[in-house]
């Protein structure tokens, strides 16, 4: 073993005080004196029980008879005495012999003592023996070296300058390579983002940390592991890293996973509304001056969908997805909206070309003949461009696009740059709607829908916003505010939980009347809509058997099988959904079998006709009988006299709607009519 010493300050003559040593009972020392030759002068008690020498044997004999003779023969205890008479003192640990031959690992002092004038005078020498302390670190070394090598993780030891001392089996398997000697940057893999792999940073010695590191697999994979690094320091006091590394690949490939499933779309593998919303947010972050979106929407697409199917549909909407990833520039990135809709984003538009130059070319690629389940296919495409400039969220920058999409497809025009192209009125009435949603503007009206005994089996909740200047505005106004503002989700959550508080309150006075809510902007091909749904009547309380949520036809006709399961899922736990205006859509009779609707609501315009007009008479009966053989629930709305409500009658429509009865009511008159339920119906 390589002798360690200390240097420490020259003590005065014959004080051994100042001497770096374990303080505790002195029993445990053999203390003696040696000669300046170092030859035994004096001995003690403790000494002879140590060493194993009486003092009539081991006095005048050299100090070299307690070493092992290796280390006698080599000099190493005159070694040890020029130490202490150059310093003052030297301390050593190491292994030493007894009388019979034994050996015991000592921890040894020895003080140089001198005369007044200097002169070397002798040494006391002081030896604990340590045998059992040896043994144990022994053992705790074995145990942490077994440690080291079973332990699953990767472990390593680095100096000071990343250089690998030390690796267990787990990490050298890990990165497929022997690691003694190796610098750990050399493990880092080329998608790591640099620097060392143990932090510095002016730590202090009992420093932890842990992040995020990309190694070098076998293969020359990325493993991403989770390194755990702490500073530690050796025996001889000099500093090294423990580093550990947990392989966390796996989780890592599955938040990955998770997170392009959430920002993708299904069928064509585009962006999807999520995706394009966080790209455009850090394009905004990052500047994005020269920043440009392009909504696209697909002209007639409906048709294709009702004449060949949704299959078809969605293996359009892939053709066209895979023809904008070939087209577009590197730097633009394409997304799927809605249905029909695309969004094509490009950080740089300048540098391609500009933005009349950029929509062309994807007018240009949206604008094909295209083979479909035999036949041939023509698409075109409405496009609405807008720039970054002025717009500080993402939101309002799509919002712009689709404005200006808008104005291209009601002009039967093919693009529309810069929107939004409504005048400023219309801007200032997004901004009134706005505040109204946070401020508790709107109000609600709630109009009966009457069973066929008269009784209110249903409400329609209404809304209705009191504007300080245009007075009590209706849906027919707010709606179109909503949706070009982009406020529809936000206006159909504000009916929603407020319709569905109110009817609580009728639930708990006996009243076991359903509540009837349109969505429009919560649409059940948004991934958050059954979670949306069930929050809302979660926190409510009300009993979902009594919600339910009215969606025009052209919304549930296009839907994939996707969002028609999620409507499934909700029935199941009682919600029922209604398909609003039957029969000004494109719906088939296929079409309504598969849909996961309970009530069908025949539209007014044939209902305002069944009395004088023998075709919307014709309809109205076929659609109450369609409905009755489906077990669909068949709502008349728009009833407005005793004419209609007799022929409706007789046709056997289930429930009536219409100012006959009602017209949409504050709450408090709703709830003061239930009391008189069921309704008479009013003369002719």
């Amino acid at each position: 073993m390589t002798a360690r010493h200390e240097r420490q300050s020259r003590p005065t003559t014959g004080d051994i005080t100042q001497v770096d040593f374990a303080p505790g009972d002195m029993r445990e020392y053999a203390v003696f004196a040696l000669d300046a030759q170092g030859h035994v002068t004096t001995w003690s008690t403790r000494a002879e029980h140590i060493k194993g020498y009486r003092s009539d044997e081991i006095i005048g004999r050299h100090l070299s008879v307690f070493y092992p003779e290796d280390r006698a023969s080599s000099g190493y205890p005159n070694w040890e005495l020029e130490q202490a008479a150059e310093n003052g003192v030297f301390v050593d640990r190491g292994w030493r012999v007894r009388k019979d031959g034994s050996r015991f690992w000592a921890h040894v002092v020895i003080t140089a003592q001198r005369d007044t004038d200097g002169t070397l005078d002798g040494f006391i020498k002081i030896t604990r023996d340590e045998s059992e302390a040896q043994q144990q670190r022994q053992r705790s070394n074995r145990r942490f070296t077994d440690l080291f090598e079973l332990a699953p993780v990767g472990v390593a030891l680095l100096d000071s300058s990343d250089r690998v001392l030390d690796a267990n089996s787990a990490l050298c398997a890990l990165v497929g390579r022997r690691l003694h000697g190796v610098v750990a940057t050399e493990l880092l893999h080329p998608s790591d983002p640099g620097g060392g792999l143990v932090p510095r940073h002016g730590r202090k010695a009992d420093a932890a940390e842990r992040h995020r590191r990309v190694l070098t697999g076998a293969a020359g994979e990325p493993v991403h592991c989770d390194v755990h690094c702490a500073a530690s320091v050796h025996d001889d006091g000099e500093p090294f890293w423990l580093a550990m590394f947990q392989d966390v690949t796996e989780q890592v490939q599955r938040a990955e996973a998770l997170h392009h499933r959430a920002t993708h779309d299904e069928t064509t593998g585009l962006l999807n509304r999520q995706g394009a919303t966080e790209l455009l947010e850090r394009e905004l972050r990052d500047g994005g001056r020269e920043l440009a979106v392009l909504f696209c929407d697909l002209d007639n697409f409906k048709r294709i969908n009702d004449s060949l199917g949704h299959d078809a549909g969605d293996e359009l909407l892939a053709v066209l997805a895979q023809r904008l990833i070939a087209a577009l520039p590197a730097s633009c990135a394409a997304a799927r909206l809605y249905g029909d809709e695309f969004l094509v984003v490009c950080p740089d538009v300048r540098a391609c070309g500009g933005v009349g130059q950029l929509t062309a070319k994807v007018a240009e690629v949206l604008r094909a003949v295209i083979p479909l389940y035999g036949r041939l296919v023509s698409v075109n495409a409405s496009i609405g461009a807008a720039t970054a400039e002025g717009r500080a969220t993402a939101r309002e920058l799509i919002q712009a696009a689709d404005a200006a999409m808008f104005v291209a497809k009601k002009g039967h025009g093919r693009t529309s740059r810069n929107g939004p192209p409504v005048p400023a009125a219309q801007l200032s009435l997004e901004e009134e709607l706005r505040d109204a949603l946070a401020c508790g503007g709107l109000e609600l009206r709630y109009q009966p829908i009457l069973a066929e005994d008269r009784s209110i089996t249903m409400a329609e909740a209404l809304v209705r916003w009191p504007h300080p200047i245009r007075g009590l505005l209706s849906p027919a106004t707010i709606l179109p505010v909503a949706k070009r503002g982009g406020l529809l989700p936000e206006l159909d959550r504000w009916v929603l939980r407020t319709a569905l508080r109110e009817a609580t309150g009728w639930h708990a006075a006996g009243w076991q009347v359903a509540v009837t809510v349109n969505v429009a902007g919560l649409r059940p091909d948004d991934p958050c809509f059954a979670e949306e749904i069930s929050a809302a009547i979660a926190d409510s309380g009300i009993d979902p058997r009594r919600v339910v949520l009215e969606m025009v036809e052209t919304m549930l006709v296009d839907l994939p099988s996707k969002p028609r399961a999620v409507m499934r899922d909700l029935a199941r736990t009682g919600v029922r959904f209604a398909m609003d205006d039957f029969g000004t859509g494109y719906s088939s009779l296929a079409r309504l079998r598969d849909l996961p609707t309970q009530i069908v609501k025949l539209d007014r315009r044939f209902v305002s006709g069944v009395g004088t007009d023998p075709a919307d008479l014709g309809i109205t009966r076929a659609v109450a009988e369609l409905a009755r053989s489906m077990g669909r629930i068949c709502v008349a709305e728009g009833v407005e006299n005793t004419t209609q409500f007799s022929l409706l009658h007789h046709l056997g429509i289930d429930a009536y709607q219409g100012f006959l009865f009602s017209k949409p009511l504050p709450a408090a008159e709703f709830r003061a009519l239930l009391g008189e339920s069921p309704l008479p119906v009013p003369a002719a």
